[in-house]
């Protein structure tokens, strides 16, 4: 096997560790998420689109500090990454809010199997998002090889 394509497979690798930690710690903030989504539609406060919305919000929160200090070990200000964070966010807050209202409404999907599926979908958005504009570190300029 060549140089390169070590290379390439041991990026890769790296590339889906680090996946797989933004996933694991996402839950964390998933979790706040399905317990203001449940709390709000149990209650009868909250439908499910608005429910589920509201727990997004509050998700969000708490990913953007998980995000920040353990996932991508960000040193971007707060003011830049943060306002980046939440343009994905907002752009995922829509696409959640859509889907929801899809499934949930004339697809008369159980508002819970709805929000796991919109959960599933919205992780690589959210982590594509991140990892290329909010917390990506600016590389230096190279200086260009001779060939």
């Amino acid at each position: 096997m060549s140089e390169a394509t070590m290379n390439r497979k041991a990026a890769l690798v790296a590339r889906l560790r680090h996946l797989l930690l933004f996933a694991a710690l996402g839950g964390v903030g998933t979790l706040a998420q399905y317990a203001v989504l449940i709390s709000l539609v149990q209650s009868g406060l909250a439908g499910p689109v608005a429910g589920s919305c509201a727990g997004f919000v509050v998700g969000g929160l708490v990913n953007y500090q998980l995000g920040r200090r353990l996932v991508f070990r960000s040193s971007k200000p707060h003011g830049e990454a943060m306002a980046k964070f939440f343009t994905v966010a907002g752009i995922g807050l829509a696409l959640n809010a859509l889907l929801m209202t899809l499934l949930t409404g004339p697809l008369a999907t159980p508002y819970l199997p709805a929000q796991i599926l919109v959960t599933g979908l919205l992780v690589l958005w959210h982590y594509a998002g991140n990892a290329l504009w909010t917390f990506r570190a600016a590389h230096p300029a190279r200086p260009p090889t001779q060939g």
